[in-house]
C-alpha cells in the first residue's frame, strides 16, 4: 500500500494547476487536483480570459457593423441591433468547450479531480469536505480574486466586479470603471462598443501602470479618441447606491475639492490579490510577505518541504501564460527533472483595439540599467495596416547600446498579442535587434513593422 494517495496534489485548477497537474500525470506521478467550482480552469477560464475575451469579440464586431466603418470598404448593411443574451450565450459556449475541455484533459491523463475546498491539515494531508488527502508534494495554485475597494460594496448588479461585467443583464447608459488598468480598460471597452458612455477613473496619472511610459500616454489618446471619458491622478472615496443607479465621489489624488459621477453601473477594477485566505498556512508554518504571496525559490520549491507554489499566489505578474509555465517547470521539478521559468521574458497583452503588448524592459526601466538604443516603427508605414486600413500604432524595440542584446519591445496595433511572441522568442535566445532586423519576414503583414523597428535601433529603417 503507498504511503501517500497521491505523489502530487494541486490545489487550484486555474491555467497554472491544471497544467501543472497534467504534466506530473504525464511524467508518471499519481496526481490529483482539488477544485471547489462546479467546473475546471479556475478564474481565467470560466470569468476571467475566455469569457471576456469572448465578449471583446463580439462587441468589436457588432460595433464594427453598427458605426458604418464596413461602407468605405464596400460593405454596405441595413439596420444592426444588439441581441445582448445570444451575444451571452456565446460567450458560455466558449467557456464550456474550453471547461470541459480540461476535463476531458484529466480523465485522459489520469488525473484525479478532487471534489472541494481544499485547507491544509499539515504539509502533506490537505482537508477537502469530508475527505483527507494525502500527497508527498503539495502544489498551491489558487490563483487570485478581485481587491476590494475600502468602503464600496459589491452587489453584482449596479457595483460589480470583473465576474459580474462580464454577465450584465442590460447596456448601461454611463458605465464608470474605478481602475485604469488592463480589466478596467478591456471591460470597459466592450460596454463602450455597445452603447454605453463610458468613464475611466486612475489613481495614478497613466493608466495601465507597469507598462511603458510612451505606452501609457499613447493609450490615454487612443481611448479618449474612441470616446473614453479619462480622469487620471483621481481617486474615489465612496459609491452609494439608490434604485439602482449610483453615484461614485471622487476627488483629486493629492486632495482636493470633491465632485460626484452619477452612473448606471460602476466596475471595481483596482487589482486582484493572492487566494490564500482559508488554505490553513499557518497549520504548516508557512508564512506569506506583506503583499500576501507565497515566497518560493527558483525551483518554486516554498520554505515548508514537500509544499511547493506557482502562479498567481506567488510574486510577478499575475498572467496566465506565466502561471502555465510555471505548472510546467514545477512538475518536472518535482519529477527530479530542470523545471526553469525566465521571468524576465514574460509578454504581456491588453485585449483591447488596438492591442498593447510588451514583453521585458520598459524604456524608463532599460535607462536606469544602462546606456541604450531605441528603434521605432509607426504601423502608418507597414504595407499590411495600411491596405487594410489599420495603422494606428507602432512597434518600439529597445537593444543594450554596446551589445545590441534585444531588453524589450512594445506594440500598439490590432494583432500585438501575436506580434509580441516573436520578440519574446527573440529575447529568450539572446537575440540582438541585428538578429530580428535581417530575419525575412512574410510580405505584406504587420510583423514586418517588428523588422523595421528592429533596423531603426541600427539606424536603417526603410520604410520610414
Amino acid at each position: 500500500m503507498a504511503e501517500y494517495d497521491f505523489d502530487v496534489l494541486v490545489i487550484g485548477s486555474g491555467p497554472g494547476g491544471y497544467v501543472a497537474a497534467i504534466r506530473a500525470a504525464q511524467l508518471g506521478l499519481r496526481t490529483g487536483c482539488v477544485e471547489s467550482r462546479e467546473t475546471l480552469g479556475g478564474t481565467c477560464l470560466n470569468v476571467g480570459c475566455i469569457p471576456s475575451k469572448a465578449l471583446l469579440n463580439a462587441s468589436e464586431l457588432f460595433h464594427e457593423a453598427a458605426s458604418g466603418a464596413l461602407a468605405k470598404h464596400g460593405v454596405k448593411l441595413g439596420s444592426v441591433e444588439l441581441d445582448l443574451p445570444a451575444m451571452m450565450a456565446d460567450k458560455d459556449k466558449a467557456v464550456k468547450g474550453l471547461t470541459g475541455g480540461v476535463e476531458f484533459l484529466f480523465k485522459k491523463n489520469k488525473v484525479e479531480w478532487v471534489k472541494g475546498l481544499g485547507t491544509f491539515v499539515d504539509a502533506h494531508t490537505v482537508q477537502v469536505g469530508d475527505r483527507k488527502v494525502t500527497a508527498k508534494n503539495v502544489v498551491i495554485a489558487t490563483g487570485s480574486s478581485v481587491t476590494p475597494l475600502p468602503g464600496v460594496e459589491i452587489d453584482q448588479k449596479t457595483v460589480v466586479d470583473s465576474t459580474g461585467a462580464i454577465a450584465l443583464e442590460k447596456v448601461p447608459e454611463h458605465l464608470v470603471v474605478i481602475g485604469g488598468g488592463v480589466i478596467g480598460l478591456e471591460l470597459g471597452s466592450v460596454w463602450q462598443r455597445l452603447g454605453a458612455r463610458v468613464t475611466v477613473v486612475e489613481f495614478l496619472d497613466q493608466l495601465l501602470p507597469g507598462m511603458d511610459g510612451e505606452v501609457r500616454k499613447e493609450a490615454a489618446k487612443i481611448f479618449k479618441k474612441q470616446g473614453m471619458e479619462i480622469k487620471l491622478s483621481t481617486k474615489v472615496t465612496g459609491v452609494q447606491v439608490n434604485g439602482g443607479k449610483a453615484t461614485v465621489i471622487v476627488e483629486p489624488a493629492a486632495g482636493g475639492t470633491a465632485e460626484t459621477i452619477e452612473a448606471d453601473a460602476v466596475l471595481v477594477s483596482i487589482g486582484r490579490k493572492p487566494n490564500t485566505d482559508g488554505l490553513g498556512l499557518d497549520k504548516i508554518g508557512l508564512a506569506t510577505n506583506q503583499r500576501g504571496q507565497i515566497e518560493t525559490d527558483h525551483s518554486f520549491r516554498t520554505a515548508v518541504d514537500g509544499v511547493w507554489a506557482i502562479g498567481d499566489v506567488i510574486p510577478g505578474p499575475m498572467l496566465a501564460h506565466k502561471a502555465e509555465d510555471e505548472g510546467i517547470a514545477v512538475a518536472e521539478n518535482i519529477a527530479g527533472l530542470t523545471g526553469i521559468v525566465n521571468h524576465d521574458v514574460i509578454p504581456s497583452v491588453v485585449y483591447t483595439h488596438p492591442e498593447i503588448a510588451g514583453v521585458g524592459l520598459t524604456e524608463e526601466q532599460a535607462k536606469e540599467k544602462g546606456e541604450i538604443k531605441v528603434g521605432k516603427f509607426p504601423m502608418a508605414g507597414n504595407s499590411r495596416a495600411k491596405a487594410i486600413d489599420d495603422t494606428v500604432g507602432w512597434v518600439k524595440v529597445i537593444a543594450d547600446a554596446k551589445t545590441d542584446r534585444v531588453l524589450g519591445a512594445w506594440i500598439i496595433t490590432s494583432v500585438a498579442g501575436t506580434m509580441i511572441a516573436q520578440v519574446a522568442q527573440a529575447m529568450e535566445f539572446g537575440a540582438t535587434s541585428e538578429d530580428i532586423a535581417y530575419t525575412c519576414h512574410a510580405h505584406p503583414t504587420h510583423s514586418e513593422a517588428i523588422k523595421e523597428a528592429a533596423m531603426a535601433v541600427l539606424g536603417k529603417p526603410i520604410h520610414v
